[in-house]
């Protein structure tokens, strides 16, 4: 659909990025090679692919953090490149290590970032109050965020990213370092996007989650999309059962084709 499409946008769509650094001790680096992607709305989309893979730096580039080398990318009809503002008033963006002012309270943290966003006084407070209820933080929402447990600023994060209801979700994986039960919030969490219908695009090591989660799964390994299906489809394409070994199977596959059918 890009570029110059007349229909109706993706929720995110993607066309040949790529993003290339140049290192002091190997030259230039192209930690992403051409990546073709699109989510639609009210759809879950999870990337994996081992370190190094370029997951980060692809999310990073739709998220309007890194600018693009090349290649076009919209997020909720926004081209990332050539109206970054405007596509961070329609995303939210969450990683593992996404880190808050430590002596802000999780309630002034959510009031900066709303005036940030451009919310109207009221609104912001109803919305505040709204988050502070729905992700359980009334016992900690005035104390210093540098008190918190890694659960409480991990919910502190989450909401700051859905503060200004934004239509896409971009997550890092978001469940870096949680324990069990602020993971299991985190993904009932996201759970709950797909129903609201809001896209979400997320990466994990965690295949257990993407099984459970993901409408949609693409493998990326070396800066390219290996594969992209449904679970179901993509274990045809490889005549394995578990999604760990749909995994290997079409890493191995691509590595077997980098190396002249050797591997």
């Amino acid at each position: 659909m890009i570029p110059g499409s007349t229909g109706t946008p993706l929720a995110i769509e993607a066309v040949g990025l790529r993003k290339s650094f140049v290192d002091p001790k190997r030259g230039v680096v192209e930690a992403v090679r051409g990546v073709d992607l699109d989510c639609r709305q009210g759809e879950i989309y999870g990337l994996l692919g081992p370190n190094g893979a370029g997951k980060t730096t692809t999310l990073r580039m739709l998220a309007t953090i890194l600018a693009p080398t090349a290649g076009v990318a919209r997020v909720a009809g926004v081209d990332v490149a050539r109206d970054p503002l405007e596509a961070r008033r329609r995303i939210g963006f969450l990683s593992g290590s996404t880190g808050l002012y430590p002596r802000l309270t999780p309630r002034e943290t959510l009031r900066y970032f709303g005036k940030l966003h451009g919310l109207a006084r009221e609104v912001l407070e109803a919305r505040i109050e709204e988050l502070v209820l729905a992700f359980s933080m009334r016992e900690f929402a005035d104390g210093r965020c540098e008190s918190l447990s890694t659960g409480q600023k991990q919910k502190v994060s989450i909401a700051r990213a859905v503060l200004h209801d934004p239509a896409v979700l971009i997550l890092d994986e978001p469940t870096t370092g949680l324990d069990v039960l602020a993971s299991s919030a985190m993904i009932d969490f996201i759970e709950s996007r797909r129903g609201a219908g809001r896209c979400v695009l997320f990466s994990t090591h965690v295949l257990s989650e993407a099984e459970r989660l993901c409408d949609r799964i693409g493998v990326i390994d070396h800066g390219r999309v290996l594969n992209v299906g449904t679970q179901a489809e993509l274990r045809e394409r490889t005549g394995k059962q578990w999604l760990e070994d749909v995994f290997k199977e079409l890493v191995r596959r691509a590595n077997a084709e980098a190396s002249g059918g050797r591997a």
